[in-house]
């Protein structure tokens, strides 16, 4: 039995350094699979094999040309274009392929499995560029920058320098990849890049979650509103999993605190009757962006509860094709490199972040406009009115980025385009789905960095800091920690990068 790997297992590789014990691997079963394969396709006319690629599936390939056709696939698919894509995206592309390998249904030697896993351990990453993918059959292109590496062609980004990939491996003395039967196929043929690249989207779309969850917390804090919009009695009326949770949360968040009312005590306990003793200038009910938390996060909640559910399952399936299967003693050719799962939750999660950077730019809205919020000076300035600034031109960087999450959250699933002499007439185009996801994630992590900032700066402004329950107080000391109270104007340019790595490395984790 071919044990899961599991997401939380993922995380340990990318984030602490976690190393893949390669005893643990089940070889032997990637082994029964490889000498089923050299068997049984012997004198048949199997793609991929003995045959040509894509719209080349019609032309029978020499025996003596055979490893040849592996090796051609490789090179001749090793073009992608733009930026590299970065390390960690990389390294988490290559775990998703080690984990359809691992199915023991692609036929491979057991060396490409042990040479893949090392590539993982060492940090060797290859150099893959963003652009290339239409995420069927799967990622062709940037899957072939990883065989390139492989068989020890290639540049890989090792110890903070790219280097020939033959000389990496030369120097941790590894032997490039063989062909064998179809490794080039193999490798090359699934939807790991995308599937790499939403993992770690995951991952950081978690976190963005968790934070905007605390950040709404300090947000009714600072504006002392009634507790009631997070209260089980009113939360477990709306039968929604994600609404209840956030509030569940947003309890246990708030706990300890002393600036939240409750409104039986302020409205219902009688002496209101007389119009004067009423103070209309505390709102009896907050604004949208501060009292809808649970309604507008718990939706993103069971987003991101989907979309890691499909991670986890693409992790560990067999994606490529054609599936080679030992037990039933056949080789069946389909699709399972088709990208529209994770194409789908991707363009998903893009719009639930971009919906969490959209509540967020409005509760600093609501933080810099002194005549909604009635408490606050104008931007959240302690200098001089109209010789200081505060953070006014902050507001700027957040709106903008803001609006450019709502421009790329545009579904890409849907924007399908044949090639490939119309052999892929339909395609999911999951890898543009996962990278634009990723764009935002980013995005999101600016926003949430400036409005970290702004609410560590009102907690000042109204002097409040010990009456925060204690989760919001210790976010606001590490805040304060990157950049302290200020008064006088100076660039923040630096601090909002600081406080936006703080966000990325330091995950709440709310259980």
């Amino acid at each position: 039995m071919i044990q899961p790997l599991e997401l939380d297992r993922v995380e340990k590789l990318l984030f602490s350094d976690a190393k893949i014990d390669l005893a643990e691997l089940p070889l032997d079963e990637v082994k029964k699979c490889y000498e089923f394969l050299r068997e049984f396709s012997a004198e048949k006319v199997i793609y991929g094999i003995n045959t040509g690629f894509g719209p080349m599936a019609q032309w029978r390939v020499d025996d003596r040309y055979l490893e040849d056709l592996q090796y051609n696939i490789i090179r001749s698919h090793s073009t992608g274009a733009g930026t590299p894509l970065p390390d960690l995206y990389v390294k988490s592309a290559m775990i998703a392929r080690l984990g359809t390998l691992l199915q023991a249904r692609s036929g491979v030697h057991p060396e490409v499995v042990e040479l893949l896993a090392e590539f993982i351990n060492r940090d060797i990453i290859p150099f893959i560029p963003e652009h290339g993918s239409v995420g069927a059959s799967g990622d062709l292109v940037q899957l072939a920058h990883i065989a390139l590496t492989l068989i020890g062609e290639g540049e890989v980004h090792w110890r903070g320098a790219w280097r020939p990939a033959s000389e990496v491996l030369r120097e941790n003395g590894l032997r490039p990849m063989r062909i064998h039967i179809r490794e080039g196929l193999s490798i090359t043929n699934g939807t790991s890049v995308m599937t790499g690249i939403g993992i770690v989207n995951q991952f950081y779309a978690e976190r963005l979650l968790d934070w905007a969850t605390l950040a709404t917390v300090m947000m009714n804090e600072i504006a002392a509103s009634y507790d009631d919009f997070m209260a089980e009695g009113l939360n477990e009326c709306r039968r929604h999993e994600g609404q209840q949770v956030i509030a569940w949360r947003m309890r246990r968040l708030a706990e300890g605190g002393r600036r939240m009312l409750r409104r039986e005590h302020e409205l219902y306990s009688g002496g209101h009757s007389d119009v004067k003793t009423f103070d209309s200038r505390h709102k009896v009910q907050a604004y949208y962006s501060l009292r809808c938390a649970p309604q507008i996060l718990g939706p993103v909640y069971e987003t991101l509860q989907a979309s890691r559910r499909i991670l986890e399952e693409e992790l560990n399936s067999a994606c490529d094709n054609p599936i080679v299967d030992p037990e039933r003693r056949n080789v069946f050719h389909g699709g399972n490199f088709h990208g529209d799962y994770i194409s789908l939750e991707q363009d998903k999660v893009k719009i639930a972040m971009t919906r969490v950077a959209m509540t967020a730019e409005r509760q600093l809205n609501y933080l810099f406009h002194d005549r909604i919020n009635n408490i606050l000076p104008p931007f959240l300035n302690l200098g001089t009115l109209g010789l200081n600034y505060g953070m006014q031109a902050c507001q700027f960087t957040a709106t903008s980025t803001t609006a450019e999450c709502q421009t790329l959250s545009m579904p890409n699933y849907v924007h399908s385009i044949p090639n490939n002499n119309d052999n892929q007439d339909i395609v999911s185009m999951g890898t543009n789905s996962a990278l634009l996801c990723r764009q935002v994630i980013e995005n999101v992590f600016q926003v949430m960095s400036i409005h970290l900032i702004a609410l560590a700066q009102a907690v000042d402004c109204l002097e409040i800091r010990d009456a925060l329950a204690p989760t919001s107080r210790r976010v606001y000391d590490d805040v304060r920690a990157i950049i302290p109270r200020f008064v006088e104007d100076a660039p923040f340019y630096k601090q909002i990068a600081q406080v936006e790595a703080y966000l990325k490395n330091h995950p709440l984790k709310l259980e």
